[in-house]
């Protein structure tokens, strides 16, 4: 499959910067490389300050980046008041707090049939409405409809508002959902049923979904492909099987094995939080919590892992790719046919070539 014909919503190169108070330069993107394409779940994974919340926004055009490029059906991102209007009609984004993303004095009916005043979509459709209001509610798990039409917000479970925000997106019908978090507030048996539908949109729409959660455990549950970033850049990506079966990156190894589902894992505790964005470490931006380093297992590499800066890692729709300088000198090693020397066994994965 042709990547650029078939990527629906594409990020190249994009780099996000906000000047703090003090006048210091935070770079909350810094060179993020993402595809999305038609009836494929993308998860976006990392933790708090990763940048993948920075990501979504820059997708949908609700921030501007100040380099690289977005790209919407392989055309430029028109970023035109015209243009943006209708991007976000094809392209909806899900917030992760639902309570606080449904305006309180709506009604569950104002708040599907928002979007669909704002497009002027009811004329154009051959429908009432109340009918496409419904329709929505429906696709969204919410039967009968009507019977929810005059609640308000606070009068809904969690689940039942994260079904109307979904409804509200569907309700435009779009060829993209972006999720930011979407069920991380809710209890575990609202959270399979939020999934499972998410998963039967895809299937019975076509839609392509980008999942932003911060949960490897979600991703195998739902995704087709995971992308992981830290500190503004994709470090590893590939099919969810090949990173969560055989992680390459030392910081998606000790993300995946926290999950409670991954059994037989020995749990990897990463010091010291995400870095201040205003100050990136140089070399791999990851070196100061790497457990491999720390250990010295990445010991032949350490100087690069210090003072070598990565490159950014491209998209890449069908392979399994990971920007690290110590699954690189293995790779090299594998590539030769060389003995690995010291410090290159140890918990990462070997790279197949």
């Amino acid at each position: 499959m042709d990547e650029t014909t078939a990527a629906l919503l594409s990020a190249q190169g994009v780099r996000v910067e906000f000047t703090t108070r003090s006048g210091r330069v935070a770079r909350a993107l810094d060179g993020a490389d993402l595809v999305v394409r038609a009836g494929e779940v993308v998860a976006l994974v990392g933790e708090s300050g990763s940048g993948k919340t920075t990501l979504a926004r820059t997708l949908v055009g609700l921030t501007q980046p100040v380099a690289g490029e977005v790209r919407w059906g392989g055309a430029p991102l028109d970023r035109s008041a015209k243009g943006l209007k209708a991007l976000r009609r094809q392209v909806q984004l899900i917030l992760q707090d639902p309570l606080g993303a449904l305006n309180p004095r709506h009604t569950v009916y104002d708040s599907v049939a928002e979007g669909l005043r704002i497009h002027r979509l009811v004329s154009r459709s051959g429908k009432t409405e109340a009918e496409l209001v419904a329709a929505a509610l429906s696709s969204a798990g919410l039967r009968p409809p009507e019977a929810l039409f005059l609640r308000y917000p606070h009068e809904l479970s969690g689940g039942q508002r994260q079904r109307v925000l979904i409804a509200g997106a569907l309700a435009l019908a779009p060829q993209l959902l972006i999720a930011d978090e979407p069920v991380s507030s809710l209890d575990a048996s609202i959270r399979g049923e939020i999934l499972a539908l998410l998963l039967r949109l895809r299937e019975e729409l076509g839609l392509g979904v980008l999942v932003v959660t911060h949960d490897l455990g979600l991703a195998w549950n739902i995704a087709d492909r995971v992308v992981v970033m830290y500190l503004g850049r994709v470090v590893e990506a590939g099919p969810t099987e090949a990173v969560l079966t055989a992680p390459r990156h030392p910081y998606t190894q000790a993300l995946l094995s926290v999950v409670p589902e991954m059994e037989g894992l020995t749990p990897i505790v990463l010091h010291g939080e995400i870095p201040d964005p205003t100050r990136i470490p140089t070399g791999c931006r990851f070196h100061p919590r790497c457990p491999a380093l720390a250990s010295g297992e990445a010991e032949q590499v350490a100087d690069a892992c210090r003072g070598t800066a990565l490159e950014i890692l491209p998209a890449d729709p069908e392979g399994h790719r990971c920007a690290c300088h110590l699954v690189a000198a293995r790779a090299a090693v594998v590539s030769t046919g060389s003995t690995a020397g010291s410090g290159s066994t140890g918990a990462l994965p070997e790279v197949k070539t």
